[in-house]
């Protein structure tokens, strides 16, 4: 909704996500944002879809802001609804922030009732979040995320070595924070996990394996949500192109076992044709890594039991 009298200040996101993945988490806040944070909020001027992150709980646009509650309640009879429902939701955030749900309820009724509108509980025009958050109160438009990233866990094929859709999301998005004018490769793509993440994000990316049997099972997944896109049976060292970024799941199951030296093949080969590469791993690889040309800009370790992977952001 527009407001014609309310301008956004900043954009505030909150956060959620499991322990063995706050690594993971704090990297793509650092992609996105370009700083990460502790805390279960994270405040910025850059402003993106809340559904791209399997992190993200939501986006609240800020709107109206005071040290105390009682600032707030005096700006809010200012808003101009022109006619639209709302309703007022107390943002649910965890850790030191967190406020129980007398209270949330508390502050809702009280901020509720000074809005000049037409309140709407179950379906209204505008959705507003409230929250207290670095030393102040906030108050603005509140988005929630979709976890679209679920709906892609029922995919027709895939194997138990994929990436999980919520890992493989959050890899996307370190690839590729902003889709503008980004061309993206997945050399490696396997079944595909990364490719539906990054086309259902609008990323600009087409795909290639070198296992001609899997590819089928690649190109129908990605056509059952209904996306496209180029892909082909091809060796990375073939590639020919140029892109602003690969990203590549590197093959260690029993099926793809690679020495270290093919490793090294494979990323000069990727240095030819990508400015920029984020590696998934579960060896060590950095030595091989500086000896394709790239240079280590960020990295996290994603742990699943004791299982870990490395995700790893090389740049020219």
């Amino acid at each position: 909704m527009e407001f014609t009298n309310l301008e956004t200040k900043s954009f505030i996101y909150n956060y959620a996500f499991p322990g063995e993945e706050k690594e993971l988490c704090a990297l793509e806040m650092r992609s996105f944002f370009g700083v990460d944070t502790e805390l279960s909020t994270l405040e910025s001027s850059v402003k993106i879809d809340p559904s791209r992150s399997p992190f993200i709980r939501g986006r609240m646009d800020v709107i109206l802001e005071g040290k105390q509650l009682e600032d707030l309640i005096e700006q809010v009879k200012k808003i101009e609804l022109n006619g639209s429902t709302f309703k007022v939701m107390y943002v649910k955030v965890a850790g030191p922030e967190k406020v129980d749900f007398e209270e949330r309820r508390r502050i809702e009724r009280e901020v509720g009732l000074q809005i000049p509108g037409e309140p709407e509980l179950v379906n209204p025009d505008v959705l507003f979040g409230i929250l207290n958050v670095n030393e102040r109160w906030v108050f603005g438009e509140y988005h929630n995320s979709e976890a679209v990233w679920l709906n892609h866990q029922q995919k027709p094929h895939s194997y138990s070595t994929s990436l999980s859709t919520r890992v493989a999301r959050a890899v996307a998005n370190i690839a590729v924070p902003d889709p503008a004018g980004v061309k993206a490769i997945d050399p490696c793509c396997g079944i595909g996990t990364v490719v539906v993440e990054a086309l259902s994000m609008g990323i600009d990316i087409v795909a290639s394996d070198i296992n001609p049997l899997i590819l089928p099972g690649t190109r129908e997944n990605i056509a059952h949500f209904s996306y496209a896109t180029e892909v082909t049976f091809q060796d990375i060292r073939e590639v020919t192109g140029s892109y602003d970024v690969a990203i590549i799941d590197m093959p260690y199951n029993l099926c793809s076992v690679i020495t270290p030296e093919e490793q090294l093949e494979m990323l000069k080969s990727t240095y030819e044709f990508a400015d920029k590469v984020v590696i998934v791993t579960i060896e060590p690889i950095d030595s091989i890594i500086g000896n394709a040309g790239f240079e280590i800009a960020d990295r996290c370790v994603v742990r699943k039991g004791n299982f870990e992977r490395e995700i790893i952001v090389c740049i020219k």
